[in-house]
């Protein structure tokens, strides 16, 4: 199987990378513009195209390169990724995330490439009533970033009615850890890398909300160890192959179980020689009180269910600390 992975320089997009050649797949090709991806993590022995995506002018190289490496399924994480961002550029969001899928999907129509495994989010859930999310929740997401997420998936759903794409779309929750400090994730923006970010500098944490209904008053998230994660998308390809119907399948990512903020410092502080303070602050506007997955379906359909634990994740985000660049 050849596989095109966009984003493959990306966070998840290399971790997907690395657990594919893991399970014997070594025909890669991986796309990114670098904008946030770094070349390091691209295996030396992987080709890599530099392509903005998101530019109608990379369509018929994008054509070119499916053709000439014989591409069977594309794996697309390529996208920007920052709620906060999305709200402040969310044009940019919409260019970047919108604008990639659907000339990859020109790209593919044109190749005769109809197979693709997409990295969707919870995100275009918004903001539930329930505690437990399913994939037949309403999708209704409260920001820009969570929108291009939706219509991305739309975009996939249309293309399976046009032309016959086979895809799944993978709605992740909240993604953490590492394989590697090489492939480690070098934002700040989500909670557990935040938080080494403030145990390497000495600060406090700021934990907002303390007054939710939650086993101990903070806000409860399903986190998921990116080498699942990873192994989500190897699950899901058998599902894109020529045999399977033309269609588009949706699937949450997560564990099933949730971790509140203050669970997630205690599993900080249990790690020999981490010492980590906090400060209880109010609420953010727009912070649900408890978020997890529903992970049946993945695991009916696809055989997937995850293998690390909470201490897993936060061993790993301890351990393997970025690279310097």
């Amino acid at each position: 199987m050849r596989l095109l992975v966009t984003g493959g320089a990306g966070y998840i997009g290399s971790h997907f990378v690395s657990a594919a050649r893991r399970r014997g797949l070594e025909d890669i090709t991986v796309v990114d513009d670098l904008s946030t991806g770094l070349r390091r993590r691209v295996p030396a022995e992987v080709p890599l195209h530099e392509i903005d995506l998101s530019r109608d002018s990379s369509v018929p190289e994008l054509t070119a390169l499916l053709r000439d490496r014989g591409i069977d399924v594309v794996v697309h994480f390529a996208a920007k990724k920052v709620v906060g961002d999305s709200v402040v550029q969310p044009e940019e969001y919409f260019r970047a995330n919108i604008g990639s899928t659907v000339n990859l999907l020109t790209a593919m129509r044109a190749a005769d490439v109809d197979s693709m495994v997409f990295s969707s989010s919870a995100a275009v859930y918004g903001e539930p009533e329930a505690t437990v999310v399913y994939e037949d929740t309403p999708t209704a997401p409260i920001n820009p970033y969570g929108q291009s997420k939706l219509v991305s998936e739309l975009s996939l759903e249309n293309a399976a009615r046009a032309w016959g794409l086979r895809a799944v779309a993978l709605r992740y929750f909240n993604v953490a850890g590492a394989e590697s400090a090489q492939l480690a994730d070098t934002t700040t923006t989500n909670l557990m890398p935040a938080i080494r970010d403030v145990i390497t500098r000495g600060d406090r944490l700021s934990v907002f909300g303390s007054d939710y209904d939650t086993v101990d008053g903070t806000c409860v998230r399903d986190y998921v160890h990116v080498v699942d994660l990873a192994e989500a998308h190897l699950a899901a390809l058998p599902a894109v192959t020529r045999d399977a119907p033309a269609r588009t399948l949706a699937y949450n990512v997560g564990t099933g179980q949730g971790s509140s903020v203050l669970e997630i410092v205690e599993a900080f502080r249990s790690y020999p020689g981490i010492t980590l303070d906090y400060d209880l602050c109010p609420r953010r506007p727009g912070d649900p009180g408890a978020l997890t997955a529903d992970v049946s379906r993945i695991a009916e359909d696809l055989g997937w269910t995850s293998r690390h634990s909470r201490e897993d994740i936060v061993a790993s985000v301890v351990d393997f600390a970025p690279l310097a660049d």
